[in-house]
């Protein structure tokens, strides 16, 4: 049984010299080559001026400048008929004309029973002047004539009213009138909209009221018209800030030659506070880590950790107030899985940085 054991034990002492023998023959610099961690692959992009903006969003809606619902003010059977919905008028023009015989006929009573009482009044006169009437009746005569016209100008008023005409220039709206239709009092015949400009409204947080001013650029997005912006400027200031939202009201004006906006349209606005020149990098680039931002530099085959301050951003890009110079290579791939004074390996590519469609609308 010993004899067993004491083959078993050579046997091990073997098998321990000859991995020693191994070991002693390996070459050293492959096995520092295999605890080396291989470079990781990373796009790089250098930081850029651009001109920023600082700016305020905000939901807005677009209104017309002049725009009201056009009613009648005396019952009629309507007798003339210029509505055409999306048809530009002007000032002045007639959009509805009621059966006015009745008013007209008035009218022309109302005009001889004036030019009777003037008659009865300058016969008066005369008389009076060799006192064949008293001064009362002269009076009475003269209260008279201005009774009559002021009853001649209600009855011109009540013959105007059967024409409803156009208060200002503008589109006129849907309409379900006909000729021949009878209307009450009050009957809502269409609505009439200026439209050459329109008012963009919406609020601005209470934070930003110091920097705001009358002239300001002011730029709008549609979903109707998505990849297209429309401008305009700051024209009115509301004098108060709402206490439940915080927020100042204010309006722009925008230019609607083509007639596509409309009134009532939702619309996402942009207030220009300022703009400047300013340093970018890919919004890609930039890691969060709580309250820290930080990017990854490559320098000399190796990732640095760099903490930065941004400001305003751009489609893509954000600027960086601090913390880089237009020299530094920043890391824009790979970056999440890096840590400073990891070894990078630079490659080339042209779809480093995503393609935003906005970005040309942006530059425009």
């Amino acid at each position: 049984m010993w004899k067993q054991w004491l083959v078993a034990l050579v046997l091990v002492g073997v098998v321990v010299a000859g991995a020693g023998v191994y070991l002693s023959l390996e070459d050293p610099a492959d096995a520092e080559a295999e605890d080396e961690p291989t470079a990781s692959t990373v796009n790089i992009s250098a930081p850029e001026m651009r001109r920023v903006r600082d700016e305020v969003s905000a939901v807005a809606n677009l209104n017309a400048m002049d725009a009201v619902a056009l009613t009648t003010e005396v019952s009629g059977r309507v007798v003339e008929l210029n509505l055409q919905t999306g048809r530009k008028v002007q000032q002045g023009d007639v959009l509805v004309r009621l059966d006015d015989r009745q008013a007209t006929a008035d009218l022309a009573v109302i005009e001889a029973q004036l030019a009777d009482a003037r008659r009865q009044y300058d016969r008066a006169r005369s008389l009076r002047a060799n006192n064949s009437v008293s001064q009362s009746q002269v009076d009475e005569l003269r209260t008279a004539v201005d009774v009559a016209i002021a009853q001649r100008e209600a009855a011109r008023v009540r013959l105007q009213n059967h024409r409803i005409e156009a208060p200002f220039s503008g589109v006129v709206g849907l309409s379900d009138i006909s000729v021949g239709a009878y209307l009450q009092a009050g009957t809502v015949i269409t609505t009439l909209d200026s439209t050459d400009q329109l008012e963009l409204n919406f609020a601005v947080p209470e934070r930003f009221v110091g920097q705001v001013q009358l002239g300001q650029p002011v730029r709008a997005t549609s979903p109707a018209f998505p990849d297209e912006i429309f401008e305009g400027e700051l024209v009115e200031l509301a004098t108060r800030i709402s206490e439940l939202s915080r927020t100042l009201a204010v309006r722009a004006l925008i230019d609607n030659l083509d007639g596509r906006l409309r009134p009532g349209q939702f619309m996402s606005a942009s207030l220009t506070l300022q703009e400047r020149e300013g340093l970018v990098v890919p919004e890609q680039a930039v890691m969060l880590r709580g309250d820290q931002k930080y990017v990854f530099v490559a320098e000399d085959g190796q990732a640095r950790r760099v903490s930065v301050k941004t400001g305003s951003r751009l489609p893509g890009w954000v600027e960086v107030t601090d913390g880089l110079t237009m020299e530094d290579a920043v890391i824009i791939t790979g970056q999440d899985r890096l840590s400073s004074g990891n070894r990078v390996r630079v490659i080339e590519s042209d779809r480093a940085i995503p393609e935003n469609r906005f970005d040309s609308v942006q530059g425009s």
